[in-house]
């Protein structure tokens, strides 16, 4: 009998493998040295420097999961379950979760597209494409404060098919409350985004407009946490050389005003160009742009780097940025929480370390790496 058990159990994975087409085990692994000066001392005072080793300055590290099974017709089932760590400590994701950026189930068919459900990457992230750096830790989301590249949960996501060059993608995230928009009684406020590309040889277009409601509230209370975000990018393909621009508007609702001398809307707009030298080189040049309203002030990124694959699947990574503020505004090259820097006293008593600088103060940094994936 239990003979008979084991043979059926076998078959039943035999099986369960068989109907699965394929599961690929990923991930990538970011490490280096990092040296930033004008940073903030303890006391918020003045200004220190730091050298320390580094994860994730040039992308994420991450490992992951993902699967597809053809069912017929065309149709496909898929997953992906992914999570971000710090190559330096092997520490994973905190609150977030083990899957912190990807944890999606969902269908696919090559002529009407593909639908997935779960947590994921937010459409804001968008902007990647459209970044010559690539997201890299001092670009397109420090002057908004990590606004560009949070994760969404209870997203239902949608992605169409390519049709003469254009494709469309839309996510629509639920809050879970009793109230649509969000009430304080769940961890997430509604959101919501769409975005349009056209992509030929020579060129690449997107649109792109996203919300994050407070979940406190539903409302859009602060341009960078809770806003709307209009976007507009593109890119050039000339050859050896690719030409970046993009121009983000990004706003809040009336309500924001009674944050006090905080901003209500900011105009962010970058612009860079990539040399692919050699097959194996590629040089980077940049600068990215940030103005804040209510008297918030302006900030400039001006970075270079670039990178050389060791093969196709190693590489090595270099980037050299300064930011300089206004005298109203203390934009890091991290993509720090608004405020002033410092040790900084959290609501549960525990202090950390916010890398702002003073106002009207310039921070520096140099950072180079090693990156592999698999």
């Amino acid at each position: 009998m239990k003979k008979a058990l084991l043979a059926a159990a076998l078959m039943t994975a035999g099986v369960v493998a068989h109907a699965q087409s394929s599961v690929t085990l990923y991930g990538r692994l970011d490490a280096g040295l990092e040296y930033i000066s004008g940073l903030p001392n303890a006391n918020y005072t003045g200004s220190t420097s730091r050298f320390r080793a580094e994860s994730g300055d040039w992308g994420t590290s991450l490992w992951g999961m993902k699967g597809v099974e053809d069912i017929g017709g065309g149709n496909k089932v898929l997953f992906q379950l992914e999570g971000s760590f710090n190559t330096m400590n092997g520490q994973g994701p905190g609150g977030g979760g083990l899957f912190n950026r990807w944890a999606t189930v969902g269908m696919s068919n090559d002529a009407y597209g593909t639908l997935t459900m779960g947590r994921m990457l937010f459409i804001s992230n968008g902007v990647w494409d459209f970044d010559p750096f690539g997201q890299s830790n001092w670009s397109s989301a420090s002057l908004v404060r990590g606004r560009n590249w949070p994760q969404s949960s209870n997203n239902i996501a949608y992605q169409s098919p390519k049709f003469y060059g254009f494709d469309v993608y839309g996510q629509y995230a639920l809050s879970n409350a009793t109230s649509w928009n969000g009430n304080g009684t769940t961890s997430q406020g509604r959101e919501a985004g769409l975005q349009l590309t056209y992509t030929s040889s020579l060129f690449q277009v997107r649109g792109l407009y996203d919300e994050i409601r407070n979940k406190n509230n539903g409302q859009f209370t602060d341009p960078f946490n809770f806003s709307r975000e209009y976007t507009a990018g593109v890119n050039v393909f000339l050859g050896q050389f690719k030409i970046q621009g993009v121009y983000q508007a990004i706003r809040t609702s009336a309500a924001a005003s009674a944050a006090g001398q905080a901003p209500t809307s900011l105009d962010h707009e970058w612009g860079g160009v990539t040399w692919q030298a050699t097959p194996a080189a590629a040089l980077i040049a940049a600068v990215y742009h940030v103005n804040a309203n209510k008297g918030a002030g302006n900030a400039t990124i001006y970075t270079i780097g670039g990178s050389y694959n060791l093969s196709k699947r190693t590489l090595l990574d270099i980037q050299v940025a300064t930011v300089r503020n206004s005298k109203t505004a203390n934009f890091g090259l991290d993509a720090n929480n608004a405020g002033n820097g410092g040790n900084i006293t959290n609501s549960d008593g525990t202090v950390s370390y916010n890398e702002n600088p003073l106002p009207g103060k310039s921070q520096t940094g140099v950072y180079a790496g090693i990156q592999h994936s698999f």
